[in-house]
């Protein structure tokens, strides 16, 4: 498929729930396209000491608030039309669960695997650099996070280096996904998978939609695949099999493998260190390739790496009855219809993976506030539960051990805040996405579609820029 284009695809979703909106063409033409897009190239030199020109781009889709926010990933698949293609689901996903940021994303062109430590972080730097003099980065401005190949050390070299440049008291506001020493949240790593999990466990736990299925509520028994054991796929893997669903399938770089009986999903991952991959693990079937995994029997697919993995040409054969997409992009439009006709239950990207920038924004505003959240509230939460225990012990004559009462008395910390929040904003979004494809007709990803328009074309309308 190498005619594929990423950003046609999403602008091709958005067209479909447009038309179940009111709003102007003009306005609507407005709200897809990139508001600005830069390519950049730099030098850096090898510690060989040869010099190599790396590719560099960050897209800045859509102004209507600030600041933009997206991640930067490294790979060699990076390019602008993807670019383009992540900052428009940026802006759409934002929108979908109510966080108030325009969309954007950045990437490098380049296999991490090919250069040292030392090489990545003058790349990270550079990159930067570039950003802080075109004006693409800044707490009020733009605001990147991790991706597809970077994490919490590169973020780490990118605040440090806006830090160099600038006196702004915010600063650390310039980006997220951060080490905690350096102004990072507690939960920020896993927040994506454990977003990944809130969404299909509320899919599940709707009685109605799962009868329509064929399946029983709630993911108790539930068997699942998943595609791509990263940050992302391991931990929605490891919260779906603590709520009691079964993992049966693993598709990774070097292959994929199955077993009816079920993965023991850690010792994977220990499998997986030590032989860089995960076909030959002991218990299952190793499948002649990546992708059959996807094709198995089972409940849920989960494909968490990168765009395009579900296509016209595996479509056809995919058997599960609900595919929760916690990759950007991973289902082709084309895709989505022979999955849709077949009666799946498809819960999309621009909703499901909403999780990592969720608890981005949590972090940006702790970074603005400067302050930790529970700091303020956690001992008066502790004591005030103290006394309504001791009233308790009071009226009921029985006394609490001190392990019964600090768990009972326990305040919300940071991690507890942060994990709280998010249940909460990707429960509240789907059902306002479940209740918009009832009422239209249509399926989960029209619908989120829907209703990310209608709150971005409010905010437009608001804002005076169009009669």
């Amino acid at each position: 498929m190498s005619d594929y284009k990423f950003f046609e695809q999403v602008n091709r979703s958005f067209d479909k729930a447009a038309a179940y909106t009111e709003f102007d063409k003009g306005l609507l033409s407005q709200m897809k396209i990139c508001n600005d897009v830069l390519h950049v190239t730099f030098p850096i030199e090898r510690d060989n000491g040869k010099i190599e020109v790396i590719e560099g781009w960050r897209v800045e889709h859509s102004h209507h608030k600030l600041p933009t926010k997206g991640g930067i990933r490294f790979n060699m698949m990076v390019n602008e039309d993807e670019t383009m293609a992540l900052a428009a689901l940026m802006t759409y996903k934002c929108s979908v669960v109510d966080v108030p940021f325009g969309g954007a994303k950045g990437g490098v062109k380049i296999d991490k695997s090919k250069f040292s430590e030392r090489e990545i972080e003058k790349i990270t730097r550079r990159y930067t650099y570039e950003l802080i003099k075109k004006n693409f980065i800044g707490p009020g401005i733009d605001v990147p996070a991790p991706d597809y190949g970077t994490g919490a050390k590169e973020m780490g070299w990118i605040l440090d280096t806006f830090r160099q440049m600038s006196t702004d008291i915010n600063a650390e506001g310039c980006v997220t996904g951060k080490p905690i020493e350096q102004g990072g949240i507690r939960g920020r790593t896993e927040a994506t998978g454990r977003g990944v999990f809130f969404g299909i466990r509320e899919a599940c736990d709707n009685k109605e939609d799962m009868k329509a299925l064929g399946l029983k509520h709630g993911l108790e028994g539930k068997t699942f695949v998943v595609q791509g054991l990263g940050n992302v796929g391991y931990h929605s893997a490891k919260y779906m099999i603590e709520d009691g669903a079964i993992l049966v399938g693993v598709a990774e770089m070097d292959g994929s493998i199955y077993s009816e009986k079920g993965i023991d999903l850690e010792k994977l991952m220990a499998y997986k260190s030590q032989n860089n991959g995960v076909t030959g693990f002991p218990g299952t079937q190793t499948l002649k390739n990546s992708s059959s995994v996807l094709e198995s029997e089972c409940d849920i697919l989960i494909p968490a790496a990168l765009e395009n993995q579900i296509n016209s040409d595996n479509a056809g054969k995919i058997k599960a009855k609900i595919i929760g997409e916690a990759a950007n992009g991973p289902t082709t439009s084309e895709a989505h219809d022979i999955i849709k006709e077949r009666g799946a239950l498809i819960i999309p990207d621009n909703y499901l993976n909403a999780g990592g920038v969720t608890v981005s924004y949590f972090e940006w505003l702790k970074n603005i506030q400067h302050v930790r959240f529970g700091r303020m509230g956690k001992r008066f939460e502790e004591n005030s539960y103290k006394k309504i225990l001791s009233v308790i012990e009071t009226v009921s004559e029985r006394k609490f051990t001190d392990k019964e009462l600090k768990f009972l008395a326990k305040g919300g910390g940071e991690e507890e805040l942060v994990d709280s929040g998010l249940e909460e904003t990707m429960i509240t979004a789907y059902n306002q996405i479940n209740e918009i494809r009832k009422e239209k007709g249509v399926d989960l990803r029209t619908a989120a579609f829907i209703s990310a328009i209608n709150k971005v074309g409010r905010i437009y309308g608001q804002m005076g820029i169009f009669p």
